[in-house]
C-alpha cells in the first residue's frame, strides 16, 4: 500500500463528461466517463431556445436543435470520441484518424445530453453570480446555513479577536460585529468576516471529528484548514484531515457528512460499497446530504 492515500470529495462538482453511446459504424465508440444519467434526456425542442454557448476556446461550430455550440476541439493519442462539458462550455476529444464529419455526427448524436449538461452548467454560474457577496457594512452571508448580518463597530476590540456573534433574539439575522472603522474597505471587511469563520470552522470542525471518530473506531491526528477550488475535504492514511474552511456556510447536518465521509476513508480508502456503508452508519441520510452539497450555491467572494 501507498504510504500515503488521499481520497476528496468534490467542491464545485467535476466537469460532466457523456454516458457511452452505442457503437457506430462511422465512428470510434464514445468514451464512457461517467456513470450513466438515467434521467429522460431533454427534447431538442424544450432546450433554451435560442440560447448560445460559446467556450472561450472553441474551433468549431454546430447548430443543435435551436441553439448554437461552439465546443474546443482537439485529438490525441487515444481510442474515443470523449465529450466533457464543464463550467467553460464544451470540450471535445478525438483520435488524429477521426474524420470532422465523423466527429459533428458523434457531437450532434448527443445532443439532448449535451444541452442538458450546458443548460445545468449555465444555471449553476448564474446561482453562483447572485450568491456573490458584495463585502460592506450590512451584507449577509450564511453560516451553519442561517443568514448572520455584519455590522461595523470600531469603538471594540472584542478582547483581541477583531469579532462577536451577537445571541440575536431569534426573530432576526444574528449580528457579527467587526472592530472595523466605518470607511473600512471591502477587503477589510472581508478578511476580518474570513478570520472569525475560519475560527469557528476549526472549532467546529474539530468538535465534529471528536464526535464521529469514536462511532466509526478510527483516530484523526490532524486538522488542517483548506481553501482548495475544487475539494471539500481529504484523508489521508496517516489520519491527517483536511477541510475546507467555507463549510461553515451550510447546515450543521451537511458539515457531519463531509466531516463523516473523510473519516471513513480512515477505515475504507476508496469509494467502493463498503465505503459508503461506512458512511451510511454515522450518517444514514448521506445521499441527500451529499446532494445538496452539489446543488446548493457556495456564497461567492
Amino acid at each position: 500500500m501507498r504510504g500515503l492515500l488521499q481520497f476528496t470529495l468534490d467542491l464545485f462538482g467535476e466537469p460532466e463528461a457523456e454516458p457511452p453511446a452505442p457503437p457506430r459504424v462511422s465512428s470510434p465508440p464514445v468514451e464512457e466517463r461517467t456513470a450513466i444519467d438515467l434521467r429522460p434526456p431533454i427534447p431538442l425542442a424544450d432546450a433554451l431556445v435560442p440560447a448560445h454557448f460559446v467556450h472561450p476556446r472553441a474551433t468549431r461550430e454546430l447548430m443543435l436543435g435551436h441553439a448554437r455550440v461552439a465546443y474546443e476541439f482537439t485529438r490525441g493519442k487515444r481510442r474515443t470520441i470523449g465529450f466533457i462539458v464543464g463550467a467553460e462550455g464544451l470540450s471535445v476529444r478525438a483520435p488524429r484518424w477521426v474524420a470532422l464529419r465523423d466527429v459533428d455526427a458523434a457531437v450532434t448524436e448527443k445532443a439532448d445530453w449535451i444541452l442538458r449538461k450546458l443548460a445545468e452548467t449555465q444555471q449553476r454560474h448564474a446561482r453562483l453570480e447572485a450568491a456573490r457577496i458584495e463585502w460592506k457594512d450590512g451584507v449577509s452571508f450564511p453560516f451553519l446555513g442561517q443568514p448572520v448580518l455584519v455590522q461595523l463597530d470600531p469603538h471594540h476590540a472584542f478582547e483581541g479577536v477583531g469579532a462577536v456573534l451577537d445571541a440575536g433574539d431569534g426573530e432576526g439575522p444574528r449580528v457579527l460585529r467587526l472592530a472595523l472603522a466605518n470607511n473600512a474597505s471591502a477587503a477589510q471587511i472581508r478578511d476580518a468576516a474570513q478570520a472569525w469563520l475560519m475560527r469557528q470552522a476549526r472549532r467546529i470542525f474539530i468538535e465534529r471529528l471528536d464526535h464521529f471518530a469514536p462511532r466509526l473506531g478510527v483516530a484523526w491526528h490532524k486538522l488542517s484548514l483548506s481553501n482548495a477550488s475544487t475539494r471539500w475535504g481529504s484523508a489521508s492514511a496517516d489520519g491527517a484531515i483536511r477541510l475546507h474552511w467555507r463549510l461553515v456556510h451550510f447546515r450543521m447536518s451537511v458539515v457531519d457528512y463531509v466531516v463523516a465521509h473523510e473519516l471513513s476513508h480512515l477505515r475504507v480508502m476508496d469509494h467502493s460499497a463498503r465505503f459508503w456503508e461506512t458512511v451510511e452508519s454515522v450518517v444514514p441520510d448521506y445521499g441527500a446530504l451529499r446532494q445538496q452539497l452539489k446543488e446548493q450555491p457556495v456564497p461567492k467572494w
